[in-house]
């Protein structure tokens, strides 16, 4: 019988790249997500039967243990940049982790990756990188021989960075950004998947991987690669960080009075979050370590960033026409 693997988070960004590898690799997968039926679009990722959705509540022991009774291995994708309501930093990324691994290990599961990220710090400045840490530590203390990846600001077709921003660059000539000069090194989710699937099978050494792309850069280089993919030019313009934490402040109040109605666009934590820089430290093991090479941010980009080019996917047609003798 095929191995059997439990994904929490199994459909959401990062989760369902994993989900398909595993499939591909012959496990059957269960997807454990809030809400199932939102996620069916992860069936066709394997065979009839091989990759279901089902129901999980990871503030729940026994939501989690009935997700997690038979499998072989277990991975953790569960994550928020945002807290909302009773999903806060703590209750989610520190003690979701601790209880998915506690039960993992009464279960006797093989092998666990847990997805933190660069930056987890008990001691740093914003809670989000905190609460990263408390929950590896956690990790670590029930599932030892765990695999950790601590990836960098993550690309792909349904991320919610570039695609965030291309949409952003549509409404205005100006394109505002927090922490301007802050580096990052943008990883592709498939290579992330890749890192994950070797993990949840046992041939990946137990650890904790950072994992970035081949190339780093300030967030206004990252916007600029992004706006010339797009073929928009727009004025990048840095916030200084003192004038993001009172517009951030703005923010949570107004969604505080509101109940929620009013869009939280930004947080103080995202603002303390921006103001460190989000790359490897070279302390921890990485890609090389795992045999995978990595895919460069040119190679994707174009690919699922062309609906915000003005003319879309006619952009390149366009341009080929202007060239054509008349």
């Amino acid at each position: 019988m095929s191995k059997l693997v439990t994904i929490y988070g199994g459909s959401g960004f990062i989760g369902r790249y994993v989900a398909r590898r595993m499939a591909k690799a012959g496990w059957r997968v269960l997807v454990a997500v809030r809400r199932p039926n939102e996620a069916i679009f992860v069936k066709p990722y394997g065979a009839v039967g091989q990759v279901e959705p089902i129901f999980c509540n990871i503030r729940d022991d026994a939501s989690v243990a009935q997700a997690l009774r038979g499998s072989d291995a277990v991975v953790n994708c569960v994550g928020i940049l945002q807290e909302s309501g009773r999903n806060t930093f703590d209750a989610i990324q520190a003690h979701g982790a601790e209880r998915i691994a506690r039960i993992a290990a009464a279960e006797g599961v093989s092998h666990m990756v847990h997805f933190s990220a660069i930056g987890a710090d008990l001691e740093g400045s914003s809670y989000y990188s905190r609460s990263k840490a408390a929950g590896e530590a956690e990790v670590l203390r029930h599932m030892p021989n765990a695999v950790i990846l601590r990836p960098s600001i993550v690309f792909g077709a349904e991320d919610q960075f570039f695609n965030r921003f291309a949409n952003m660059s549509r409404f205005g000539p100006i394109l505002p950004i927090v922490g301007a000069e802050t580096q990052f090194q943008p990883v592709f989710v498939d290579d992330l998947a890749a890192a994950a699937v070797l993990g949840a099978t046992g041939a990946a050494a137990a650890g904790i991987y950072e994992l970035a792309g081949p190339e780093s850069d300030s967030f206004r280089g990252l916007m600029l690669r992004m706006l010339n993919v797009i073929q928009r030019r727009r004025l990048v313009v840095g916030i200084p960080m003192f004038v993001a934490r009172i517009m951030a402040a703005s923010f949570e109040l107004g969604h505080k009075l509101t109940f929620g109605i009013a869009p939280l666009a930004l947080t103080r934590d995202q603002v303390r979050s921006l103001s460190v820089d989000n790359v490897p430290t070279g302390k921890c093991l990485s890609f090389s370590d795992l045999g995978i090479e990595t895919t460069a941010m040119e190679s994707v980009l174009s690919e699922y960033l062309w609906p915000f080019r003005v003319s879309g996917q006619y952009a390149d047609i366009k341009a080929s026409a202007k060239n054509l003798k008349t």
